[in-house]
C-alpha cells in the first residue's frame, strides 16, 4: 500500500523531466528572458476583444526535414475588426501563430470567420496602431457560461443549502484573491497568512452551511486540525529534504515580478498544500461529525468510548474514498506527464530525486495525512464537546 501511494504521485502527479540535463539548464536561463518579454509586452501593447472578418493567408512551415520529428508552425494573416475601445469599428490585419507539433490534431484551432478574438495591438505616441496580432481565442463568454450552468445545477439539486454553498465559493475566493494572494505580494509570510486564511475560511464555511452547533463546531476543529498537521508535516519535510520550492517554471518566473518580492518559496509550497487538501479536509470532518451527532441522537446513553469507536468506523470509510480523491485529482490532468515518463524510461531512483518531484509527492501525501488526521481529531472534539455540554447541564441544574 505504501509503494501504491508513493507510486500514484511520482507516475501521475509530477511535471516529468525527461530532456539532458543541459536543456534544463537552458530552459531555467531563459525564464528571466521570457519574464523580460511578457513584461516589455505588457507595457508595450494592449489587450483588446476582436473579431474576424477575412481569412488572407493560412500556411504551414515545417522545422525540420525530418518527417519522424517534424514540427509544424501553422501562420495565419487575418482581418479582424476591434470590438471595443477607442478603435472600436476599426479594420486591421493582424497575424496568428500556432504550434501544431508532430501531427495535425490542431485543425479545429485554427482561425475561421466570426471567430472572437483577443488581440495586442501596438500604438505609435500620437495613439495610432502600428501592429495588430491575434493573441489567442476569446473564451471567457464559453467560461461564464459553464459557470451559470454550474450555479443553476447547484441551485436546482441542493436548494438552500446550494445557495449557501455558492455564497461560501464565493467567500473563499475572495479571501484567497482579495486578501491572500495580495498580502503574500507585499512580502508578508505565505506560512503565517494562508494558516490565518485557511482556518477563516473553514470556520465561516462550516457557519454558513450548517449554523452554530456542537456538529459544526467539532467539524471545524477537527478540519483545522488536519489541515494544520498537513501544514506541519510540509514545513519539516521540505526541511529535511531540502526542498527549494523552485521546483515548477511558474515559480521560478516569481523571482523576475516587478515588485522585486524576496519570496519564501518554501512558504509557497505550503500554502499550496494548505489550500489544495483544505476542501477534501473539510468534507471528511463534517462527514465524520454529522454520522457520530446522529449516532448521539438516537442513542443519548452511548458510551464516549462506543461513540468515537463509531466515528472511527465511519471515518476509515471515509478515508480510503477521500485520499483517492486527492490523489486522483492531479492525476486526472497529468496524463500526459506520465506518458513522457513511460516513453523515456526514466529511471525511478532519478524520477524521486527531482526536487520538483519530490514537491508533488509531498504535495499528495501530506494532503492525504491532513485528511487521516482529520477523523479522530473530529471523533474526539464530537466527543469532548458533548461531555462539556452534559457538565455545563449539570451545573445549571444544581
Amino acid at each position: 500500500l505504501a509503494m501504491l501511494i508513493l507510486l500514484v504521485p511520482v507516475f501521475f502527479c509530477i511535471e516529468p523531466r525527461v530532456f539532458a540535463q543541459e536543456e534544463q539548464v537552458e530552459q531555467t536561463e531563459q525564464l528571466e528572458t521570457t519574464a523580460q518579454t511578457k513584461e516589455g509586452e505588457a507595457s508595450d501593447g494592449e489587450y483588446i476583444r476582436g473579431q474576424v472578418i477575412e481569412i488572407l493567408e493560412d500556411r504551414n512551415t515545417e522545422l525540420s526535414e525530418s518527417e519522424a520529428s517534424a514540427f509544424t508552425i501553422t501562420r495565419q494573416m487575418v482581418k479582424v475588426k476591434i470590438l471595443e475601445g477607442e478603435h472600436k469599428g476599426e479594420i486591421f490585419d493582424a497575424e496568428f501563430s500556432l504550434n501544431q507539433g508532430m501531427n495535425d490534431n490542431y485543425k479545429s484551432n485554427r482561425l475561421q470567420v466570426e471567430d472572437p478574438v483577443m488581440l495586442l495591438f501596438e500604438e505609435d505616441e500620437s495613439g495610432k496602431i502600428e501592429a495588430v496580432y491575434v493573441a489567442d481565442f476569446a473564451r471567457d463568454k464559453y467560461i461564464w457560461g459553464l459557470v451559470a450552468f454550474f450555479v443553476v445545477i447547484l441551485l436546482l439539486v441542493g436548494g438552500m443549502k446550494g445557495l449557501k454553498a455558492i455564497v461560501s465559493l464565493g467567500l473563499t475566493i475572495l479571501a484567497v484573491v482579495k486578501i491572500m494572494l495580495p498580502a503574500i505580494l507585499k512580502g508578508w509570510d505565505p506560512v503565517l497568512i494562508s494558516v490565518g486564511i485557511c482556518v477563516g475560511i473553514i470556520i465561516i464555511s462550516m457557519l454558513l452551511l450548517n449554523g452554530f452547533n456542537q456538529k459544526t463546531l467539532a467539524a471545524v476543529l477537527g478540519t483545522s486540525g488536519g489541515v494544520i498537521v498537513a501544514g506541519i508535516v510540509a514545513l519539516v519535510f521540505s526541511q529535511v529534504a531540502r526542498l527549494s520550492g523552485l521546483g515548477e517554471e511558474e515559480t521560478q518566473m516569481l523571482m523576475y515580478i516587478p515588485q522585486n518580492i524576496s519570496f519564501n518559496f518554501r512558504g509557497l509550497l505550503f500554502s499550496g498544500i494548505l489550500i489544495s487538501t483544505m476542501g477534501a479536509t473539510m468534507d471528511v470532518g463534517m462527514s465524520i461529525a454529522s454520522a457520530m451527532n446522529e449516532i448521539k441522537a438516537h442513542n443519548p446513553l452511548i458510551k464516549p468510548f462506543q461513540l468515537i469507536k463509531a466515528g472511527m468506523n465511519v471515518g476509515r470509510d471515509v478515508i480510503g474514498t477521500m485520499t483517492d480523491t486527492l490523489i486522483l485529482a492531479y492525476a486526472g490532468s497529468s496524463l500526459p506527464m506520465m506518458l513522457l515518463f513511460m516513453a523515456y524510461e526514466t529511471p525511478l531512483d532519478q524520477i524521486m530525486n527531482w526536487d520538483v518531484i519530490a514537491s508533488e509527492i509531498l504535495r499528495a501525501l501530506a494532503g492525504s495525512i491532513g485528511i487521516i488526521v482529520a477523523v479522530p481529531l473530529t471523533a474526539i472534539a464530537i466527543v469532548a464537546l458533548d461531555g462539556i455540554e452534559k457538565n455545563r447541564k449539570k451545573y445549571e441544574g444544581i
